[in-house]
């Protein structure tokens, strides 16, 4: 087939999932090669609440890209955490948030006011119980059609992988955290 028999769609699922790292990191990637072309992106985050990187880059880029990129913070952190920091936040809390966050998913996606929506973190959400399976598939269904979806965090569901044009399983080859070391500021966070 030749390349001028190729069409060009008018948007697109994304999905970055799996068990290595690199899932926010190619999203931030792609906000960032959006951004560049001039197109609007909304970055919605499921999950982390806690000072991340990403949360300063994007603060600090947002007077540059005023028009053009929105940014919510929705995480309360990991469910069911291990971690005793993160303990004292509630089911009832941890729904509320994934609820909100879902909301402002939603309304970017639908609203046609965006060309990419990227969840940052849904797909744990997902896997967690924290969303429901309906409304994951509703946000990717009723999605503007001229706007496309990044779909990042591990546990993509199979049976929702007929919507992705894009799907990139991130599989981990080694990781130093297995060998009892903690993650690095601005590496790993």
């Amino acid at each position: 087939m030749a390349f001028e028999d190729y069409q060009t769609k008018d948007s697109l699922v994304i999905v970055y999932t799996g068990e290595g790292k690199g899932k926010t990191s190619a999203s931030l990637g792609l906000m960032a090669r959006a951004l560049g072309s001039r197109k609007k992106v909304a970055f919605i985050q499921f999950i982390k609440y806690w000072g991340v990187g990403e949360h300063v880059f994007i603060r600090d880029i947002m007077s540059l890209y005023q028009d053009q990129l929105f940014f919510y913070k929705g995480g309360k952190g990991f469910y069911k955490a291990k971690d005793l920091s993160e303990r004292h936040i509630s089911d009832q809390q941890h729904l509320k948030a994934a609820k909100e966050t879902l909301k402002q998913a939603l309304e970017c996606a639908t609203s046609g006011k965006y060309d990419i929506v990227i969840c940052d973190e849904i797909n744990n959400a997902l896997h967690d119980g924290l969303i429901s399976l309906d409304d994951f598939e509703k946000l990717i269904k009723t999605r503007n059609l001229s706007t496309s979806l990044c779909l990042t965090g591990r546990n993509y569901p199979n049976e929702l992988l007929k919507y992705a044009d894009i799907a990139t399983n991130m599989t981990k080859l080694k990781h130093h955290f297995d060998n009892k070391f903690l993650a690095n500021q601005g590496i790993d966070y």
